[in-house]
């Protein structure tokens, strides 16, 4: 919770009409010396109206009874403040909640005394406005809001303006204004230049409130911003440079992507600021210097904020710091350790930031941290028992582990976890990772009994779960996830009625499970079994039971099935079911796309479903499925016939490796919110449908038999396309020209086709592209020396065309523009490429010779609702072709045989320490082999056969251990 909050600003407006809850209030937050005079003041105030109160009336006194009644009666609202009201009032949509809401709003009553509204200075105007959560509808905000001219307070958060826009004028009539929150009001638009003239302004908040939903397995889900419209600000400076009183700012889910000046505006101008709440704001970059002139800041909340770079030192040199939350970003380095040993941080929040590294110092016992989370991150190092003495934490998240699933074992938290955890009382949550860690699961964890929370994920902690976790009775959620964890499933956990989430999954659990024994848990949303030694069955369908559990996520993954269950019939709720990996076959009941239907508004549905990796023949279903989802995984199965697209929509779709044959007619519709969709290897022929064109992200259409050219708006028009593979097709004609200015793409794969004429030099455009693949294809032309501008390109693959002339250059003016430093693969075999290679171009190669930092170790691409895509390649490897189903950034690979290179073999390849594969074979290149080649110490495939070379191999390649 923050240390300031916007209620306090509303105690400020209306303390003059109830000042003994402002002073009570102010002693109760405790907020120094400054709030103990507020409130001392207010006790005066008090004392004295009682005094004259009690004081006898005399016929030379300056106060009598009348007097005084005369002195402190209320001034009823003011006419023209009735009118403002009434006239807002009639601006929102007649409803049931409108309706009980106004209900003490009626002509000929006092208005001060109406729901929401507060006078002050006994003078009938309104000071203060509170419909906040009221449930409102309007169609915009009315200007008669804009005649309260002696507002304070203005609270209309949690109502629905329906994505009208804030108007751009009133505003700044509200001289008065110290607190204004319009949290959640489903505004659009550029927030109005006027809210920035308000120079009282304490407190401002336009954000919109979100919430995260965390799976076991770290994916996750924001729920609350669908159908809510984003305000813009365009220049920060212009919102705050007036706002000097301002102490609390909220701007969640407000776009400042073009607000650049947002940190330099807050540092010069609300030097007093205590709470930054920005996430979800689309700041980029890194973190800026001149935030640490914010030395007031109690609070800083930048999640979701696609932040870099490193976490500044000076954020542990806040005095008044309390609550740091940087999750969700793109953050990397290491993070200083003291910002772990400051004396006023409650919460520490750094958790999904998968770059940045760090490990945990000794933690003063004395600590006030409540939340302590660094989950899905590069965070490493023994666990501190001192973690164990800090009575105050809440919620402890050390499952680290960030980049991708391909990790080598030695990233995360190793050793054994702490014994003194076990004392924390007061522990709620509990989230735990590390392959490295040893030892049993703990049986202390039994004596956390205030745990909701407990998750021990991608790690080595062994042995059977402990029997006695069936004293925890408050326990939520139990997830041991991708563990050692053996043994049964102890029989007390189905006795746990509170449990919410129970995941099991990608363990050695062994045993069999019915599913109707789950019943017994009614509060169960989430069930995960996946990829054990469980054999699960189905049990008796006892369709007498008054009820069922609201299971929302199912996985069996791996369980054995051999039929789909049809006691799944009874769950009405489940969004989200995995059998993938089991033994079903046939047809897939019509039921279950009956039973998930989807109306037209979206309503219903089952949203994730994988069924990959079965034996199915037949979706059951002639037309499109009834269901919007937002994945769709019907891949490695027997699927014949028409690609089954969702009618509603999805937004992931993967139909790979199945004989599909066909697609379904006039299907654009269907891919308008698709982001990912994948169809290799089917059966699929014909020209490629412009409809997918509309895919955002993702596109795999690899291993069919489309023909004709590949459809140019793939290409010239795609303005977030940033993976398209079209490898192994009968594709022909040209590349298209001419494209898009803005190109995303990161990938490109069109090998194993018949594309001819030349690579489109307008591919210099797509400034992200990392994979150009273009093997086996009839495209002609000298070396691509334009494409060294494309900074980020890591493989390059020429294989098998009709490339032609030298690849190193020979004018001064080349020799520059014709470097390739980010280059691992670089692939020219079998073309006409000529001439010799000279040490200018070799010695451009830099990521052939050193590594690089904070790089994933596999070559892989994230979409939406964290799909992840690797890259494949084929090389030539030790004589064979092989295909690498993961890339790995660590591998790199030269091959340049089957050319007509000559000249001898130059000295300097031997600078490329990091090469695992050269292949020169099948040139003409003479001399002697140099024996600067035996500095290839990674080197693991050499091949310099069917060349002219000379003398004697080098005893330099004996040392090279893994010389074939």
């Amino acid at each position: 919770m923050y240390p300031t909050s916007q209620a306090e600003a509303h105690h400020l407006a209306t303390g003059l009409n109830h000042p003994n809850k402002a002073m009570s209030t102010a002693m109760a937050h405790h907020h120094g010396p400054q709030a103990a005079v507020v409130a001392l003041h207010l006790l005066l105030q008090i004392l004295l109206v009682m005094v004259c109160l009690i004081l006898p009336s005399s016929a030379g006194g300056a106060f009598t009874g009348n007097n005084i009644a005369a002195a402190v009666a209320p001034v009823p609202c003011l006419q023209d403040q009735e009118t403002a009201l009434l006239r807002l009032k009639r601006s929102f949509t007649a409803t049931a909640d409108s309706i009980t809401a106004f209900r003490s709003w009626t002509v000929g009553t006092d208005c001060c005394g109406w729901a929401g509204v507060h006078c002050g200075d006994a003078d009938g105007y309104v000071t203060s406005l509170d419909l906040g959560d009221w449930g409102l509808e309007s169609a915009g905000l009315d200007p008669a809001l804009f005649d309260l001219t002696s507002l304070r307070y203005l609270n209309l958060a949690c109502n629905n303006f329906n994505m009208s826009e804030l108007p751009s004028i009133g505003f700044d009539r509200l001289t008065k204004l110290i607190s204004l929150n319009l949290s959640t009001t489903n505004f659009s638009g550029q927030v109005p230049h006027s809210i920035g003239l308000l120079t009282n302004l304490v407190s401002l908040d336009l954000s919109v409130s979100f919430e995260i939903l965390e799976e076991p397995d770290d994916t996750y889900m924001v729920f609350g911003l669908d159908d809510i419209e984003q305000l813009t600000v365009t220049n920060f400076t212009s919102l705050v440079a007036n706002l000097t009183s301002l102490r609390e700012l909220y701007l969640g889910y407000v776009d400042l992507s073009q607000s650049t000046d947002w940190c330099y505006a807050l540092s010069t101008y609300a030097r007093n600021l205590r709470v930054l709440s920005l996430p979800i704001c689309n700041i980029y970059g890194p973190i800026c210097g001149t935030l640490s002139d914010l030395r007031s800041l109690s609070v800083i909340d930048l999640q979701f904020s696609f932040l870099t770079g490193l976490v500044p030192d000076f954020i542990a040199n806040y005095s008044f710091l309390s609550v740091l939350q940087l999750s969700y970003n793109n953050l990397e380095g290491w993070i200083s350790p003291e910002i772990f040993e400051h004396k006023k941080l409650v919460t520490i929040d750094l958790h999904h930031n998968p770059k940045l590294s760090g490990s945990l110092p000794n933690i003063s016992a004395d600590s006030c941290l409540q939340n302590l989370l660094v989950g899905h991150t590069n965070f490493s190092g023994t666990i501190p028992s001192s973690i164990g003495k800090i009575k105050s934490l809440r919620r402890l998240g050390l499952n680290a582990l960030g980049y991708s699933r391909d990790l080598p074992s030695s990233i995360g938290f190793s050793g054994n976890l702490p014994s003194s955890i076990g004392e924390l009382k007061s522990l709620n949550t509990l989230k735990v990772s590390g392959f490295n860690l040893v030892g049993p699961i703990p049986a202390w964890i039994t004596n956390l009994t205030s745990l909701e929370i407990l998750q021990f994920s991608l790690c080595g902690l062994y042995g059977p779960i402990p029997s006695s976790i069936g004293h925890l009775i408050k326990l939520k959620t139990l997830a041991v996830v991708q563990c050692k964890a053996s043994g049964r499933i102890p029989p007390h956990i189905f006795n746990m009625t509170q449990l919410e989430e129970l995941a099991l999954g990608s363990n050695n659990i062994i045993g069999t499970v019915e599913l109707n024994s789950l019943w017994r848990l009614p509060n169960l949303s989430l069930l995960d079994l996946s990829n054990n030694k469980i054999v699960v069955l189905e049990g008796q369908d006892n369709s007498s039971m008054v009820s069922f559990p609201n299971i929302m996520f199912l996985k069996l993954a791996s369980c054995s099935l051999t039929k789909f269950p049809s006691i799944l019939k009874h769950l009405n709720d489940c969004i989200g079911l995995d059998l993938s990996n089991n033994q079903m076959h046939g047809v897939i009941p019509r039921w279950v796309w009956e039973k998930w239907s989807t109306d037209f508004d979206g309503n219903g549905g089952l949203f994730f479903l994988n069924l990959s990796h079965n034996k199915f023949t037949s979706v059951g279903y002639e037309s499109f499925l009834p269901i919007y989802s937002v994945k769709l995984d019907l891949s490695f199965n027997m699927f014949e016939g028409p690609l089954p697209l969702p009618q509603y929509g999805s937004q992931v779709l993967d139909y790979s490796s199945n004989m599909f044959s066909s697609m379904q007619r006039n299907f654009s519709s269907q891919l308008r919110h698709t982001y990912v969709f994948k169809a290799s290897r089917n059966n699929l022929s014909g020209n490629i449908p412009t409809s997918f064109c509309m895919v955002y992200e993702f596109l795999d259409l690899s291993y069919n038999t489309f023909d004709g050219s590949i459809p140019s708006c793939l290409m010239e028009d795609a303005k977030s396309l940033r993976v398209l593979n079209l490898k192994e097709n009968q594709l022909d004609g040209e590349l298209p020209d001419n494209i898009n200015e803005n190109c995303t793409l990161e990938l490109l794969n069109i090998s194993g086709n018949r594309i001819k004429g030349q690579l489109p030099r307008s591919l210099v455009a797509c400034k992200g592209l990392e994979v150009l693949a273009i093997a086996n294809n009839e495209i002609t032309g000298s070396f691509p020396c334009w494409m060294s501008t494309l900074p980020r390109l890591q493989v390059l693959t020429l294989k098998q065309n009709n490339f032609f002339g030298l690849v190193t250059p020979s004018s001064a003016k080349d020799k520059i523009t014709c470097g390739f430093p980010s280059l691992r693969i670089l692939d020219l075999s079998s073309n006409n490429f000529s001439g010799t290679l000279n040490k200018e171009w070799l010695s451009k190669l830099t990521s052939m010779m050193v590594k690089v930092s904070n790089e994933t170790f596999v070559m892989e691409y994230y979409a939406y609702q964290g799909e992840v895509y690797q890259l494949t390649t084929e090389l030539t490897y030790k004589g064979s072709e092989l295909q690498f189903d993961k890339t790995w950034r660590t591998l790199a690979f030269l091959d340049v045989s089957n050319n007509a290179f000559q000249g001898n073999i130059p000295a300097d390849i031997g600078g490329l320490a990091l090469l695992d594969v050269l292949n020169m074979s099948h040139n003409s290149f003479a001399g002697p082999i140099p024996s600067q080649l035996g500095h290839l110490v990674h080197l693991e495939a050499l091949d310099l056969s069917s060349n002219e070379l000379s003398g004697e191999i080098p005893l330099e390649l004996a040392s090279l251990d893994s010389q074939h």
